[in-house]
């Protein structure tokens, strides 16, 4: 109960319905406060308990400084914790294994329970392994099954087992897409009381809820562990970037391509660890669908959140989900209630301004490997040109190859000024490698029993996937795909036989909306048949790609490319054979399989021939702004919603048919090679053991800019002969079963093996070899060794471990393993430029210090190569109950010079102090939880 030091408590009558509330306007100054603040100053009046929540912290928002660098600490209580299954499952084999940890040291382990509500989608574990048939869904579901019965009766066990604990079962949807449809509730219930939804996810795009107004954002598996146990999230009151929106966007321009020019525009103003709030005229004009859009991709620019307040729209988006009236009514009633209804005249004070007339939006994608590089559609086949050189090995293309001349109209790269078929067959490729954007070219001649003979080259597009709930949630580009693959079809044009197609969307209310709307048989016709309901492609579930295809491209170093509508697109992310990605709208995805490559300009060349034998551009298959919105009115409706979500947690026969073990702990099986009890308490003591400086360390990587915690923990397959698929073939596990690194995250024995395991990994230990690999410095001479095979003999002879890199270190994904996987290893500290927000906590989670090289200053820069002993000295100040602003850094080279700099320490709250002193966040709490 907050001790309620304002007299902000009080009554909200809505209707029939009473319900006690901490009213805003009892403390002078709120009113002033952005949207986003204004849901913080709530929460903070409702849990202050005078000791970690005080009258301080309140008035400090009230009285917040727009101007001011964050300095001040708050704990922030969320309202409910969601979560996916790949960063769920080790969250419930943590809370089980803390379970028998608490009993150990004494304790009541059915403490170990949820505090706040927490809900989990199981939707990142289908492959797509069928595609292009009509089964496709069904035998993928089967698949999964198979692969992850062993995790799935865990969680049915932890469904059980714990309170407020609720699972929405595979095949349903997409973990952020049901939230917004179903989930999110804008304003809250509980106990009498009603607040704002706010809501902390294991997943970064969490934030897609910001659309709805509610505030939340993703974190590690590690903090909301700790958020489900009733732990505060520690914060610094942020700065608040206030993000006008103007005007209307244009026919042809999609939600999509005003998504990529906020990412691009919010990438380069810099809002890293900031809130993004929507505000200004233009906001009435957006729909939810765009909002939540654009909320999604907040981690892509780099943002906390990037949040919508309440009005009229979220209203209307309620009511067509299926929400009750009450809620309806409460939701509106609250937000006038609190100052939180958008007031279009209304300007708030934030601390930094932008601003986007939506007319001036152009059509983008957004590649190679980065969501933020966003490419013109117009200007996309010479990106594409001067890109491809950066992954293909110059002149050693061939000029000219031998090919059959029946198959001319297949080659992917035909340009009438480049290409011409000489008496002998033979093709010659007048431009290859030549002018700035000539581009090397290798035609290949490839025959499948299934697809036909083709010729593939260079920026072959081989996957086009409709995926994530980026845009699968987002009707109006769904709707819009659909129609221009009806268009498409009535034109007599189909998908290039190299493509992988895919259609996974977010909810099975899109497949209900394409039914009605008659699409369904059209986007069939050009190979997109629903795969699953799942991330799929976006997460790097692409599956294989067809045996001759990939057989092709890896045994002639082919650059193919992958287009796709999700929101990442990182190097090796979404498939080992893919080098080049990029993200698209929807429509553009369906264009791109009919174009079959990215050497593609849609202005000046066509997709085909009609039937008439006339040329089809995109302009001519694309569908009016007009005919989108009259399809979604007339094939949209509550009732859909509604039914989808009748039973959301009962599941199919193959979930409920699932023999689930019981018990309040979990028996643990040891020959699992999905699910293992965790080691991070193992040999735990009640009280702490002081923190130690670390010396005589050794480099385990050095990593340039832009790793991701793609890069530190890959999600994908898990390749043969790597240290992951040697500890599964001892297990007796068949390659056909490996199944992915997401999908064993309940095994830390796997997980382990795969941190660092990327295979586009570039460590700088060595030359020009990616993958898993680093030198052994325990060896004479340093060998080449697989990174996880290193660390076993530095943890043999005691020596700890260092990892260098370069700017926004840990960027991507909220994953836990990332850091977990870190710590394993022997890591004691990761040295950088710069760190993503998340990935810095959860380092300190798991109790290794994250430090920045001085202002300016890199590895490079300094004259590091990695092949120095590290002492870092400063860290036991800590023990005193202070945080060192540096630490003194000395790098020991092997001829004995050295190179000293002082590291920032990036400890940037009390409470992640606390956390760092007890070893991690878990090891804290589990610790409160015995002594309270």
């Amino acid at each position: 109960m907050s001790i309620n030091s304002f007299g902000a408590r009080g009554t909200l009558e809505v209707g029939d319905n009473s319900y006690e509330i901490f009213r805003l306007s009892s403390v002078p100054g709120t009113e002033k406060l952005p949207y986003s603040l204004k849901v913080l100053a709530e929460n903070l009046l409702r849990t202050e308990d005078g000791a970690n929540i005080t009258k301080d912290h309140i008035e400090a928002i009230a009285n917040w400084d727009p101007s001011a660098d964050p300095s001040i600490e708050i704990q922030f209580t969320p309202a409910r914790v969601l979560m996916q299954d790949f960063t769920g499952v080790p969250c419930v084999v943590d809370l089980a294994t803390m379970r028998e940890a608490v009993a150990a040291l004494g304790g009541d382990p059915n403490k170990v329970n949820p505090l706040s509500p927490a809900e989990m989608v199981i939707d990142h574990s289908v492959i797509l392994d069928v595609f292009g048939t009509a089964d496709a869904f069904e035998r993928n579901v089967e698949l999964e099954y198979q692969r992850n019965g062993e995790r799935y009766q865990f969680l049915r066990w932890g469904q059980g087992a714990f309170d407020d604990f609720k699972v929405v079962p595979p095949g349903t949807g997409i973990v952020h897409q049901v939230n917004i449809e179903y989930l999110a509730r804008s304003i809250m219930v509980r106990n009498g009381q009603a607040y704002p939804d706010t809501c902390v996810g294991t997943d970064s795009h969490t934030t897609m809820e910001n659309g709805l107004g509610v505030l939340g954002w993703g974190v590690g598996g590690i903090e909301a562990e700790a958020a489900m146990l009733g732990q505060p999230v520690s914060m610094l009151i942020p700065r608040v970037v206030g993000f006008k929106l103007t005007g209307e966007i244009n026919p042809g321009v999609t939600a999509t391509d005003v998504v990529l020019t906020v990412t691009d525009m919010l990438r380069q103003h810099g809002v890293v660890g900031k809130f993004v709030e929507f505000y200004g005229k233009g906001v009435a004009e957006v729909p939810l669908a765009n909002r939540a859009t654009l909320g999604n991709m907040s981690p892509e620019f780099g943002s906390t959140c990037a949040i919508f307040p309440i009005d009229g729209e979220t209203i209307n988006y309620l009511r067509l989900t299926g929400r009750d009236d009450e809620q309806l009514a409460l939701v509106e009633a609250y937000a006038k209630e609190q100052g939180m209804w958008h007031d279009p005249e209304r300007e708030p004070s934030f601390s930094e301004y932008l601003e986007l007339d939506l007319s001036t939006v152009v059509p983008s994608i957004a590649g190679p490997k980065r969501p933020q590089d966003r490419i013109l559609l117009s200007e996309s086949k010479v990106a594409f040109r001067k890109d491809i050189h950066n992954y293909v090995e110059e002149g050693l293309t061939p000029a000219h190859t031998q090919l059959d001349e029946a198959v001319e109209e297949s080659f992917p790269a035909s340009d009438p000024a480049a290409l011409s078929f000489a008496d002998d067959g033979a093709v010659n490729v007048q431009s290859a490698a030549n002018g700035a954007e000539g581009r090397p070219t290798k035609p290949i001649k490839v025959v499948s029993a299934d697809r036909g003979e083709f010729i593939l080259d260079h920026g072959a597009v081989a996957v086009a996937g409709i995926t994530s709930c980026t845009n699968t949630s987002n009707p109006s580009v769904m709707i819009g795909a659909g129609l221009l693959a009806r268009n498409a079809v009535e034109k007599g044009l189909t998908s290039k036989p190299w493509v992988k197609t895919n259609m996974a969307p977010g909810s099975q209310v899109v497949t209900d909306y394409y039914e009605k709307a008659g699409l369904w048989p059209y986007l069939e016709k050009l190979g997109f048949y629903l795969g699953g309901y799942g991330c799929t492609t976006c997460i790097g579930n692409t599956g294989p790609l067809p045996e001759e295809i990939s057989k092709a491209v890896n045994e002639n170093d082919l650059t193919v490319t992958a287009v796709l509508s999700g929101n990442r697109n990182f190097e090796g992310r979404i498939s080992p054979d893919v080098k080049m990605n990029y993200l698209a709208s929807p429509p553009l995805v369906i264009a791109y399989a009919l174009a079959g490559t990215m050497d593609f300009d849609f202005e000046s060349q066509a997709l085909g021939q009609d039937t008439d034998g006339n040329d089809v551009f995109l302009k001519d298959i694309w569908p009016s702004a007009q005919e989108i919105d009259d399809t979604i009115k007339t094939a949209i409706s509550q009732d859909m919603f509604r039914k989808s979500y009748a039973d959301v947690f009962k599941g199919d026969e193959r979930w409920q048919n699932l023999e689930t073990p019981a018990g309040d702990t979990f028996a643990w099986d040891v020959n699992s090679t999905y699910v293992r009890k965790a080691p991070y308490f193992d040999g735990m003591s009640l009280e702490t053991s002081p923190v130690s400086d670390i010396k005589g360390a050794r480099v385990l990587a050095l990593l340039g800019d832009s790793v991701t915690t793609d890069h530190i923990s890959p999600a994908g397959p898990i390749k043969p002969g790597t240290p992951a698929a040697q500890y599964l073939d001892s297990h007796g596990v068949e390659r056909k079963d490996y199944n992915s690194l997401g999908s064993r995250r309940g095994n830390h024995e796997v997980m382990i093996r795969g941190t660092f395991a990327n295979i586009r990994l570039q460590n700088q230990l060595l030359d020009g070899v990616s993958g898993g690999y680093t030198r052994d410095f325990t060896q004479d001479g340093g060998p080449q060794s697989f990174i996880y095979d290193a660390s076993v003999n530095y943890k043999e002879a005691g020596i700890p471990l260092v990892v260098l890199g370069g700017k926004e270190y840990g960027s991507g994904s909220s994953r836990d393993w990332a850091a977990k996987g870190t710590v394993l290893l022997g890591v004691k500290a990761v040295i950088t430029e710069s760190f993503e927000r998340i990935h810095r906590s959860n380092l300190i989670g798991m109790g290794v210090v994250p430090l920045q090289f001085p202002a300016g200053e890199s590895a490079k820069s300094l004259g590091l190569d990695g092949t120095e002993v590290f002492d870092i000295v400063g860290i036991e100040e800590l023990n005193e109950g202070k945080t060192p602003k540096t630490v003194k850094v000395t790098a020991t080279k092997e001829d004995g010079s050295k190179v000293e700099f002082d590291a920032v320490v990036r400890i940037d709250t009390p409470g992640e102090a606390d956390y760092y002193r007890n070893g991690g966040i878990l090891q804290y709490v589990l610790r409160n939880m015995i002594n309270s």
